[in-house]
């Protein structure tokens, strides 16, 4: 999937309010700073956002609990966000949402799933409350007129009225029970259909998917997947790179040094460069009184498909310059769309522009050349930090949320910078300037030369030897799991400790390395039933809990009707 920058991105949200909650408000947003190419004015607004947020939370949570509290049973994997000791042998368990949308979390098995394997793997200890704690969430949007500052001050002055509100669970053994049928569903299931629905329009693969819904997949074409053994990591044969600077900075002379390189070139800027060009612009025929015009985006694309056939002797590809080929992309759509603007057709039209763009851009990408991308910068917006004061945003002369997207399918941005006669190639040492990459850096700046570049990618060699030494003790550990050699846990308090691994999405959490199958064949309802400990709901005096802080609303969960599953 094509990494996705938008600055309300749930994924990264998400994970920077579990590391405030858990560690610091200040580590939360130096984190979530971190996960973008370049900071614009809507990450510091969600930024400030988080800090609000993070902080009526952190107020209002009782002390003493363990977080990513690790829950490993050979049929399931979770963490609990919160563990908060009660007495001796007692817990509450706390799971922290940024939203507002609580129904959708009440009704989901989540918490019933985490008590139920608690007690299962932790004999004598018992699960007493289970609660949602949600952070208030305010979306509003920016007023023509009002300028960033006002609309900043809005978002914190309805932040300021809101209130955490904690929501108690009553537990459920059904929603186990009915986890589990769904888990045996899954593994017994044959057919995986589509299921359209409004998401599929921001989906990226939305054409793809289309285009092969009249395709039957035959059972030789299904695929195979690779064996659970790690993989060793190898050098980068092949070097994806993205460079941009000012006008007449040495872009193109400095890609003139690569291994047998070949320039699609948009702006004819190739007078003093050796490599072969390929121009991409508008092909126009006249054959008798008839015109045939091939757009530019058209032939960049035949060039691409001519590419992937590998019958060339070139290595590397470089296009030279990406927002030209964009805006030729643009100019392609419009005309097939039979619109003059991406506004005529009621905004759909950013979307399948962008689309069209970067999947040509990815197809490009994934072929078996160093291909090199050249821009132009952008200096002409700025943005606006927590504090009023304004900042110049150093970027590609590109669509934002394109760029953000394009840098996820390189090895590395770089900008160029020209001091007279000494020109060099920067990597991204602060938050206004766009870059970063997968590469280990060392340095943030060196000589704009190929073969310096290069020793970046020599310089690699260290990290993937610890990489794969890593790999192998892992490989050793996952053995030993599977034999199973797994010391027992007497006491929680004792062997359990926050996790340090990287934080799991919930669909890894609830479904990561299900075994052993044939344990969860259930033939009828009252065979699931027993697989739950005494096969009865739990029951729970009904009431309010007393917090000692003011901030923070606490609501029992209503009754909730049972749904009747496909079994029954």
């Amino acid at each position: 999937m094509l990494d996705n920058y938008e600055a309300s991105n749930a994924l990264i949200i998400g994970t920077a309010m579990h590391t405030g909650i858990e560690e610091s408000v200040s580590k939360a947003i130096d984190w979530y700073y971190s996960q973008f190419p370049i900071i614009n004015d809507e990450c510091v607004t969600e930024a400030m956002k988080l800090e609000k947020v993070i902080g009526k939370m952190k107020n209002i949570l009782p002390s003493g609990g363990i977080f990513e509290f690790e829950i490993n049973d050979k049929d399931f994997k979770g963490f609990i966000d919160y563990l908060v000791p009660v007495n001796e042998n007692e817990y509450d368990l706390y799971d922290f949402k940024y939203s507002n949308n609580y129904n959708r979390y009440l009704e989901s098995d989540q918490l019933h799933i985490y008590k139920y394997y608690f007690e299962k793997n932790n004999p004598g200890k018992k699960i007493r409350d289970l609660y949602f704690m949600f952070g208030p969430k305010v979306q509003l949007k920016q007023k023509a007129n009002e300028d960033i500052l006002q609309y900043r001050r809005r978002i914190l002055k309805e932040l300021d009225e809101k209130e955490v509100t904690i929501i108690r669970v009553n537990y459920d053994s059904n929603m186990v029970i009915r986890y589990l049928s769904e888990i045996k569903k899954c593994l017994e299931e044959t057919e995986y259909d589509k299921s359209p629905s409004k998401l599929c329009y921001f989906c990226e693969y939305r054409p793809i998917c289309e285009e092969s819904k009249f395709y039957e997949i035959k059972e030789s074409e299904y695929m195979n997947l690779p064996s659970t053994e790690r993989r060793n990591i190898t050098k980068e044969n092949y070097k994806k790179i993205w460079i941009y600077g000012a006008p007449f900075s040495g872009k193109t002379t400095f890609v003139d040094k690569a291994p047998t390189p070949l320039n699609l070139n948009t702006d004819g800027n190739v007078k003093y460069v050796t490599m072969p060009v390929e121009p991409i612009r508008d092909i126009v025929k006249v054959e008798g009184r008839q015109t045939i015009v091939t757009m530019a985006w058209q032939k960049f694309k035949d060039a691409i498909d001519e590419l992937s056939k590998n019958q060339n002797d070139f290595k590397t590809i470089v296009v030279d310059l990406v927002e030209d080929t964009y805006e030729y992309c643009r100019l392609y759509m419009y005309d097939k769309l039979g619109i003059t603007h991406e506004s005529d057709d009621s905004f759909r039209a950013w979307d399948k522009v962008r689309v069209e763009f970067l999947s040509n851009m990815r197809k490009l990408l994934n072929l078996e050349y160093n291909i090199i991308l050249i821009s132009h910068e952008d200096t002409t917006k700025d943005i606006m930090k927590k504090s009023g004061d304004k900042i110049t945003a150093i970027k590609p002369n590109i669509n934002e949320k394109v760029a953000n997207k394009l840098a996820g399918m390189v090895d590395i941005v770089a900008r160029v910078v020209a001091d007279g006669d000494i020109r060099n190639l920067e990597f991204k040492s602060d938050e206004v300037t766009f870059g970063g990459g997968r590469l280990n850096l060392n340095k943030n700046s060196i000589p704009l030369d190929w073969d310096e570049l290069m020793k970046i990618y020599d310089n690699q060699e260290g990290v993937i030897v610890e990489i794969n030494k890593n790999n192998e003790e892992s490989t050793r550990t996952d053995k030993q799991e599977e034999i199973g050699n797994k010391e027992s846990r007497d006491e929680v308090q004792e062997t359990i400790e926050p996790s340090k691994r990287k934080r799991k999405s919930r669909t890894e959490q609830l479904v990561e390395e299900l075994t052993e199958s044939d344990e969860l064949k259930l033939t009828d309802e009252q065979k699931a039933q027993n697989i739950v400990d005494g096969g009865e709901t739990e029951s729970y005096l009904n009431g309010e809990r007393t917090f000692t802080t003011q901030d923070v609303k606490i609501e029992e969960q209503k009754p909730r009707r049972r749904r009747k599953s496909s079994e029954e």
